[in-house]
């Protein structure tokens, strides 16, 4: 019977190696300490919201990395050119967001509250966000946790995009 040890070393260096080889592979455009993203308004349900908008690869991957908070009249919306199954990953977030997927016509398909920051190596390489059933989303919308409990967003509410 293997120790303790002779079973999470093995496991340690493997999260270590996949959390480098995760990090490694950012493009180099998302790892810069300061981002600029392009900025819209939406409005969900009678919330309207100051948007920092995330179009491109690298800025998707670059998300609201390293940035310390997010007021909650302010979100970052993920746009894509179709409707596809997102997923969301939380590297290097310094607090939890609420995560809410779109259809192209502006529904919520799924909403996914208090999702917290990874914490580890082994985190890192999985500690990615679904959105439930696969369904597809255009876009993808990030808001401090609690938004949306706070403003009774729920999967009958609806997006108006008034510029992105």
């Amino acid at each position: 019977m293997a120790t303790r040890a002779q079973v999470l070393i093995p496991i340690t260096i493997a999260a270590v190696i996949i959390g480098i080889v995760g990090v490694l592979t950012i493009p180099a455009d998302s790892k810069l300490a300061e981002v600029n993203f392009p900025r819209g308004t939406i409005k969900l349900d009678s919330k309207i919201l100051d948007v920092q908008i995330a179009e491109t690869d690298a800025q998707r991957t670059r998300g609201l990395m390293f940035q310390n908070e997010l007021p909650d009249d302010q979100g970052m919306i993920f746009v894509f050119s179709q409707e596809q199954v997102v997923p969301i990953w939380m590297l290097n977030m310094q607090f939890p967001l609420d995560i809410i997927w779109f259809d192209a016509n502006g529904n919520v398909i799924h909403i996914e509250k208090n999702v917290p920051p990874c914490k580890s190596a082994l985190e890192t390489a999985m500690c990615t966000v679904q959105n439930a059933d696969g369904k597809k989303a255009k876009y993808v919308l990030e808001v401090t946790a609690g938004f949306t409990d706070k403003f009774r967003i729920t999967e009958n509410s609806k997006m108006q995009i008034i510029s992105v």
